[in-house]
């Protein structure tokens, strides 16, 4: 069964995810009302965030408390075909938010990828030739894991693949009090530019409220 899942950004009135002061306490408090099975988080938001060099723990197997016994913690997962956080899996996991971590690879998955996550006690769900596929690797995640809720918690081409393969349920955005402008925006969602209206994506109002420092808190469900 597929699982639900949340976007959940914080952006510029102007839909910007950099530059601006992200009330990091206020974002993350709200998490808890969704009761995540899952966190999804796109590699690249992963890799800009600085943790301890890995060179010299990457290929040493993990001990055995590497995760959490508490399955109130949801899982991290991340799609990464590439192998692209081979040496930073580890390090993720030793933070105090999950229980474990899942692996999103596809049958293009260098072997020395596998071969890391093997070492340091890490699952994986194969889906996809070239690329993740999304949906079927979702799907994996509710069957053996018995995830129903995601909670995405990353930049624009994550929640674009997310948007545009139609697997997403809702969509929760805080709009800072902040005007960022440009013109590259590192928006919310980034995606290939329609050819036709036909790929228009349709929300529902669900909520609005206005939070502290004037920030404005607005919930959609994506109409299917």
């Amino acid at each position: 069964m597929l699982p639900k899942v949340i976007i959940h950004n914080m952006t510029s009135v102007d839909g910007r995810l950099d530059w601006f002061p992200v009330n990091m306490e206020l974002f993350y408090g709200l998490i808890p009302m969704w009761q995540e099975d899952a966190t999804l988080a796109g590699a690249d938001t992963l890799l800009a965030v600085p943790l301890e060099e890995a060179d010299e723990t990457q290929n040493e197997p993990s001990e055995p408390d590497q995760t959490s016994s508490d399955n109130t913690k949801p899982l991290l997962v991340v799609p990464d075909s590439k192998g692209r956080l081979r040496g930073h899996w580890h390090l993720w996991l030793k933070q105090p938010y999950w229980r474990g971590g899942v692996a999103l690879c596809s049958k293009s998955t260098p072997s020395e990828y596998y071969e890391y996550l093997k070492q340091h006690n890490i699952d994986w769900i194969t889906a996809g030739e070239d690329k993740v596929d999304l949906k079927a690797a979702l799907e994996e995640l509710g069957s053996r894991y018995g995830v129903k809720v995601v909670r995405a918690d990353s930049g624009g081409r994550l929640n674009g693949a997310l948007l545009r393969a139609g697997l997403v349920s809702e969509v929760s955005v805080l709009f800072s009090p902040y005007l960022v402008g440009g013109i590259t925006p590192k928006s919310i969602f980034a995606a290939p530019d329609l050819e036709s209206e036909e790929g228009i994506i349709q929300l529902k109002l669900l909520a609005v409220e206005t939070l502290d420092d004037s920030v404005v808190w607005v919930r959609y469900e994506v109409v299917k």
